[in-house]
Protein backbone atom coordinates (compact mmCIF):
# COMPACT_ATOMS: atom_id res chain seq x y z
CA UNK A 1 0.00 0.00 0.00
CA UNK A 2 1.28 3.33 -0.79
CA UNK A 3 0.76 6.14 1.08
CA UNK A 4 0.91 10.11 1.19
CA UNK A 5 1.87 12.50 3.03
CA UNK A 6 -0.11 16.03 3.75
CA UNK A 7 2.48 18.58 5.22
CA UNK A 8 1.34 21.76 7.65
CA UNK A 9 3.09 24.60 9.44
CA UNK A 10 1.77 23.89 12.57
CA UNK A 11 0.37 20.62 14.76
CA UNK A 12 -2.55 22.77 14.78
CA UNK A 13 -3.67 22.59 11.28
CA UNK A 14 -2.48 18.81 11.14
CA UNK A 15 -5.05 18.02 14.18
CA UNK A 16 -7.29 19.81 12.37
CA UNK A 17 -6.83 18.45 9.13
CA UNK A 18 -6.91 14.87 11.00
CA UNK A 19 -10.33 15.55 12.42
CA UNK A 20 -11.97 16.60 9.22
CA UNK A 21 -10.28 13.31 7.28
CA UNK A 22 -11.59 11.01 10.24
CA UNK A 23 -15.29 12.40 10.14
CA UNK A 24 -15.23 11.73 5.94
CA UNK A 25 -13.91 8.10 6.77
CA UNK A 26 -10.44 8.68 5.56
CA UNK A 27 -7.67 7.22 8.11
CA UNK A 28 -5.13 8.99 9.18
CA UNK A 29 -2.15 9.76 11.50
CA UNK A 30 -0.34 13.02 12.59
CA UNK A 31 3.56 12.34 13.00
CA UNK A 32 6.67 14.96 13.35
CA UNK A 33 7.59 15.46 9.93
CA UNK A 34 11.77 14.41 8.63
CA UNK A 35 14.16 16.90 9.11
CA UNK A 36 14.81 17.63 5.89
CA UNK A 37 10.98 18.46 5.23
CA UNK A 38 10.93 21.12 8.78
CA UNK A 39 13.56 22.60 6.90
CA UNK A 40 11.36 23.66 4.11
CA UNK A 41 8.90 25.40 7.12
CA UNK A 42 6.64 22.22 7.55
CA UNK A 43 6.48 21.11 10.65
CA UNK A 44 4.09 18.21 11.10
CA UNK A 45 2.28 15.89 8.18
CA UNK A 46 -0.82 13.31 8.18
CA UNK A 47 0.05 9.84 6.86
CA UNK A 48 -3.07 8.76 4.40
CA UNK A 49 -3.26 6.46 2.34
CA UNK A 50 -2.35 7.32 -1.79
CA UNK A 51 -5.68 6.50 -3.03
CA UNK A 52 -7.36 8.93 -0.35
CA UNK A 53 -4.85 11.77 -1.32
CA UNK A 54 -7.59 13.56 -3.97
CA UNK A 55 -10.30 13.72 -1.33
CA UNK A 56 -8.65 14.81 1.51
CA UNK A 57 -6.94 17.48 -0.50
CA UNK A 58 -10.43 18.57 -1.90
CA UNK A 59 -11.64 18.17 1.88
CA UNK A 60 -8.95 20.36 3.86
CA UNK A 61 -9.69 23.20 0.36
CA UNK A 62 -13.52 23.02 1.20
CA UNK A 63 -12.87 23.40 5.00
CA UNK A 64 -10.13 25.83 4.84
CA UNK A 65 -7.10 24.19 6.21
CA UNK A 66 -3.57 25.26 5.53
CA UNK A 67 -1.03 22.64 3.69
CA UNK A 68 2.13 23.11 2.63
CA UNK A 69 2.46 20.43 -0.05
CA UNK A 70 2.00 16.51 -0.67
CA UNK A 71 4.49 13.84 -1.21
CA UNK A 72 3.88 10.22 -2.16
CA UNK A 73 6.08 7.80 -0.64
CA UNK A 74 7.85 5.52 -3.40
CA UNK A 75 8.29 1.71 -2.56
CA UNK A 76 11.93 2.44 -2.20
CA UNK A 77 11.27 4.87 0.71
CA UNK A 78 11.64 8.19 -1.41
CA UNK A 79 9.21 11.24 -1.17
CA UNK A 80 8.27 12.77 -4.42
CA UNK A 81 6.34 16.04 -4.09
CA UNK A 82 2.97 15.16 -5.73
CA UNK A 83 0.29 17.78 -7.58
CA UNK A 84 -3.16 17.60 -6.89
Amino acid sequence: MKFCYITFRSVTFSQKGEGILRRAGIPGSVQRTPRWMEEQGCGYSLRIRQTDAPKAVALLRQAGVPYRKIYLQRETGALEEMDL
